[in-house]
């Protein structure tokens, strides 16, 4: 699993270093560490057919000479800089209406998921992206709207598998985003998410306290 984790990592890197910014680079392009860390969270949470499955399209754009990283922040125009999107949309793949019923499938049950974080770890969560694509705006960019240009991306397997991992998931109870995010809160050195949650909380009184 390690080793499925780093190829994807770098080759993600890879592409990420590639797309071009209308507004020059990203500082979020220059933070290897960041990016590793957020990444590997996310991964780490997958099963190894999705795993190997987001690689083989990784490879395979690699191949064809498409940028999967560019494709995906090209999507997610389509809510926060629309009339941008008019014009690239025909160079984006285009989807049939079934496969587009799926992926709202799939977000409809992310979207609960990560409510039900914003509920459970309001502290943790709002250092995070807002949730809902009705929050969106040209500067920000929320966790719907993410999750569909990235959907975006995936081949027709490799969103039927991710498809078939959520619902499993589901069905077992578990919430992949709160899988996540306590990667990523372990990565900066909290126990947990319940610890994350009471230091940050209690860094927010502290700071409303003293009228930081």
């Amino acid at each position: 699993m390690e080793e499925l984790i780093s190829q994807i990592i770098e080759l993600e890197w890879e592409f990420f270093q590639n797309t071009k910014n209308e507004g020059g680079t990203a500082s979020c392009q220059e933070d290897y560490d960041t990016f590793v860390i957020m990444r590997t969270a996310q991964f780490s949470c997958f099963s190894k057919e999705l795993l190997q499955s987001w690689l083989r399209d990784l490879q395979r754009a690699k191949e064809e000479g498409r940028n999967l990283i560019a494709e995906k922040y090209a999507r997610m125009m389509e809510s926060t800089a629309p009339e941008r999107f008019r014009e690239i949309a025909p160079y984006l793949v285009q989807y049939s209406a079934e496969r587009q019923a799926i992926t709202e499938e799939i977000i409809k049950i992310q979207v609960e998921w990560l409510l039900e974080c914003q509920e459970n770890y309001p502290a943790v969560i709002a250092k995070a992206r807002p949730v809902r694509t009705s929050e969106d705006t040209p500067y920000t960019t929320s966790a719907e709207t993410y999750l569909r240009g990235e959907l975006g991306t995936y081949s027709d397997e490799t969103l039927l598998c991710y498809g078939r991992y959520i619902v499993s998931l589901k069905k077992e109870g578990r919430n992949l985003n709160e899988m996540i995010c306590e990667k990523q809160v372990k990565s900066y050195g909290y126990l947990s998410l319940q610890d994350a949650e009471k230091q940050e909380a209690s860094r927010a009184s502290a700071s409303l306290s003293t009228g930081n």
